[in-house]
């Protein structure tokens, strides 16, 4: 048998020992050539030289991991820079490597790429190379299964029938309104039902289409995951400008406008942010107090109208250029308003499922008082509870409210701390925690 031969099992075998490896349906590959980039020489030289600019000289090693990009594909770039005296050695670095620094030259180039864009940071992802993640990795081909939806909402107290109603909604993926009284839950049902999904999904620190940059990774939506410590072969061959993060779960309430659904353009770097229904791609998209935005719900509907039958968008580059993009996520509607009262049939109908959160029963009233005494430390008594139900709900003819049973103990907890007295559940602690907690609006005769 030829050396040729033996070589071809062995990397068929590596490809497969890689996949068995991940548990994702999708992992960049690390690019083999700056072709297989989809970016040209020039961008990523471009890139560099913005790179030295900022922060001065750097490793070849350093400079290579600040734009995600392999350093066997880098090092050949910065030698055709030192040949083109746009910069030079400033001595050696560890492991074979040289410490490289501007020259006045690359100084003068440096400043005519920062006039045309002043973005410094990992290499962007083609725009096509993105939509084919998001095609992978959808949430449409999951279709989770009952049992996912209990462990996904393990920690939090949902009636059965909520379930019944919710598991064909996050099958279909075409979006639900989940209303109902404030404090029954809709915000942090919405919170966990991502995770029915799947745990992960990789995404672009940035994206690229024209020549014309999209910042996409945002810390304050995207939550990056560790590198799997037992998976050393691949990760050794991802796609650094990708990262791995949990499914996102993109949440924005009262200060929703128009422009948030819009490229966000910086004129000054020249250098665009994704919008917040980009970002929530292969996750959930939740519109918190639906109806309390300060723009009219039906222009927000009006906005999505094409996106949610076609589950894809379109975004106007700076350039006027517009580009197609996928809309691929799970919508929900958070409101405390009737559906019917924010938005007309056209628009309902467009978004089918409309699920109401009504108050817990008595039944789950106690149990959620147990769940947060354990979790507060303290010991649930089944005749507390009792005796709260009957002075301060049924007599004021108050209504239960999800959230009641934690903001309840955390006042008596914090009622205990200034008294310097151990953490009980008390009638008298109660008493004091409802005089402070709920509204007591005096009318005038």
């Amino acid at each position: 048998m030829t050396a040729t031969q033996t070589e071809k099992p062995l990397e068929v075998d590596a490809d497969l020992l890689a996949q068995l490896m991940s548990e994702d349906t999708f992992c960049p590959p690390e690019p083999k050539s700056i072709a297989e980039t989809g970016l040209s020489e020039q961008f990523v030289e471009a890139l560099l030289c913005r790179n030295l600019a900022m922060i001065g000289g750097n490793s070849g090693r350093r400079l290579a991991a600040s734009i995600c990009l392999p350093l066997r594909l880098v090092v050949p770039i910065l030698e055709s820079m030192r040949n083109r005296k746009l910069l030079t050695h400033a001595g050696t670095a560890p492991l074979n490597d040289y410490n490289y620094v501007l020259t006045e030259s690359g100084h003068e180039q440096a400043r005519g790429h920062l006039r045309q864009s002043a973005y410094i940071g990992p290499a962007p992802v083609p725009l096509a190379e993105y939509v084919d993640s998001v095609e992978a990795q959808s949430i449409a081909d999951e279709a989770p299964s009952r049992q996912k939806l209990l462990d996904a909402c393990r920690s939090i107290s949902v009636e059965t029938k909520i379930f019944d109603l919710l598991g064909p909604a996050l099958n279909s993926c075409a979006g639900m309104f989940l209303y109902g009284a404030p404090g029954n839950g809709k915000s942090t049902l919405a919170r966990c039902v991502t995770s029915c999904f799947g745990q992960s999904i990789w995404i672009p620190h940035a994206i690229i289409e024209n020549g014309e940059i999209i910042k996409f990774y945002d810390t304050q939506f995207h939550k990056a995951l560790p590198e799997e410590k037992d998976s050393l072969l691949r990760a050794a061959s991802v796609d650094r400008r990708w990262i791995r993060i949990e499914r996102p779960t993109v949440v924005v309430g009262g200060e929703l406008t128009l422009d948030n659904l819009e490229l966000r353009y910086n004129r000054d770097r020249n250098v665009n942010e994704a919008p917040l229904q980009l970002k929530s791609n292969c996750g959930c998209l939740l519109i918190d107090d639906f109806g309390r935005q300060r723009i009219a719900p039906g222009e927000l509907l009006n906005r999505w109208i094409v996106p949610l039958e076609s589950r894809h968008d379109f975004l106007t580059l700076p350039s006027g250029r517009k580009i197609q993009v996928p809309f691929q996520q799970l919508i929900i509607f958070s409101t405390n308003l009737e559906p019917e009262d924010l938005v007309d049939e056209a628009f309902l109908r467009r978004i089918p499922y409309k699920i109401h959160m009504t108050d817990p029963t008595d039944q789950e009233f106690h149990h959620l008082f147990r769940l947060y005494c354990e979790k507060f430390g303290c010991e649930y008594r089944k005749d507390v509870v009792n005796a709260l139900l009957e002075k301060h709900y049924r007599q004021p003819g108050r209504a239960k409210r999800r959230c009641h049973a934690r903001d309840l103990l955390m006042q008596v907890r914090n009622y205990c701390r200034y008294h310097g007295l151990e953490l009980e559940l008390r009638p008298e602690y109660l008493d004091a925690a409802v005089e402070t907690y709920f509204a007591m609006v005096l009318k005038s005769k």
